[in-house]
């Protein structure tokens, strides 16, 4: 009978049936695995900003990293996530917002797993040792890009090419989320604080990866009037109307000077390597990860691409290693209450959703000493104001 039954253990553990069981470590076996899961593939520019920093993080840490694309925000993200665990990872990243409940149910079954996801709001709540949260102050990178618009605007302005009345940008956006309001609301200031006149129009698409719908947006801004375009979409779309068009064009996640050579200005990033690398290493040493992890400038965290050959107007490198210095030491504010109105009022007291109950409840003051706290109480974004100046034309969640 002992025989047997260890003959049935044998069998059992050959089958891999404890999917979530970790076998003890042993210097002779291969290098640390360590897995991503992206919503799409390299063709999107946002989860090639994802893997290119992934492979550069493993790279340098000399593990071995496992790359699953193309994972829609359903229960499809579980199963990635639990088959990266079969396949011997001890951590494991999402790169997409909708992941966040897919992950979490897999940390819950997989507790000797590290699981951390990009962009997510729960961590600081559901109280998972193995679960956590990371974003970055990319509110600040989207401001220095939109210096360089505001630059643009006035070059053509001075030339004569539109009036100050004309200064008029488009901005193609995703859905209505924070992540995405916070996002085109600092890239309008930024512009603001160097062109008083800007107003800009919003078109969202309702998908973080459509070239078809990305496109159509932008042309439809071009169209309403916009001289300027910039996004918070996945795909080269809005960029290769710009170019089509000739309408200069701020990117995101990376440079598109390639496809767009004379309309591209500049682009910001995230730069995810940093957060790859600590989390590398904390599971390494036995280290805990932070529940929520926001990185900075100053982490290597948000950067900007190098400028375009020719669209940018003179001076906006200068002027952007200023605003840079100012954000580094904290003379300037992206979201300084001065430079906004809601409604035609200056705010001095907002209550933001941070704790994501799924009851879209505010619970948080967030304004304090003129400033809105953006990434403070959470590495995800929670700025959700609409602000004078900025007009949305649909609505798509």
């Amino acid at each position: 009978m002992k025989k047997l039954l260890a003959l049935v253990l044998a069998l059992v553990m050959a089958l891999g049936l404890c999917a979530c069981a970790k076998e003890p470590a042993d210097d002779k076996k291969e290098a640390m695995k360590v897995g991503l899961i992206c919503l799409h593939d390299e063709n999107s520019t946002y989860d090639l900003n994802f893997i290119t920093a992934f492979k550069e993080a493993c790279e340098k840490a000399g593990v071995t990293p496992v790359i699953v694309t193309n994972k829609p925000e359903s229960a499809d993200a579980k199963e990635a996530a639990l088959d990266l665990v079969d396949q011997g990872c001890s951590l494991i990243f999402a790169d997409s917002f909708g992941h966040e409940p897919y992950l979490i149910e897999a940390a819950k079954e997989c507790t000797d797993v590290q699981f951390c996801h990009a962009t997510g709001t729960k961590a600081h709540t559901e109280g998972l040792s193995n679960y956590h949260n990371a974003f970055a102050s990319i509110y600040e990178g989207r401001y220095l890009a939109g210096v360089a618009a505001g630059l643009k605007l006035n070059e053509m302005i001075d030339s004569g090419k539109i009036t100050k009345d004309q200064a008029k940008m488009g901005y193609v956006g995703a859905f209505t989320y924070a992540e995405v309001i916070s996002g085109y609301t600092s890239f309008y200031l930024g512009a603001k604080s160097v062109c008083p006149t800007v107003t800009m129009d919003v078109q969202f698409t309702g998908s973080w990866y459509d070239e078809a719908g990305e496109k159509e947006a932008a042309n439809a801004l071009i169209k309403g009037g916009c001289v300027l375009i910039s996004q918070h979409a996945d795909s080269y779309g809005a960029p290769t109307a710009c170019e089509v068009a000739g309408v200069p064009n701020v990117s995101y996640n990376g440079s598109t000077e390639a496809q767009c050579p004379n309309t591209f200005i500049i682009s910001s990033r995230i730069n995810w390597a940093p957060y790859y690398s600590y989390c590398i290493d904390a599971v390494k040493n036995g280290k805990a990860i932070d529940t929520d992890w926001t990185g900075t400038i100053a982490t290597g965290s948000v950067e900007l691409t190098d400028l375009g050959a020719k669209a940018p107007a003179a001076g906006t490198a200068e002027k952007l290693a200023a605003v840079k210095a100012g954000l580094a030491d904290g003379s300037i504010k992206v979201f300084d209450t001065k430079t906004f109105t809601v409604g035609g009022k200056t705010l001095d007291s907002y209550q933001a959703d941070v704790d994501d109950m799924g009851d879209y409840k505010p619970d948080t003051e967030v304004i304090k000493d003129g400033v809105f706290l953006e990434s403070n109480f959470r590495s995800a974004p929670y700025f959700d104001l609409r602000i004078d100046g900025i007009k949305c034309l649909n609505e798509k969640f």
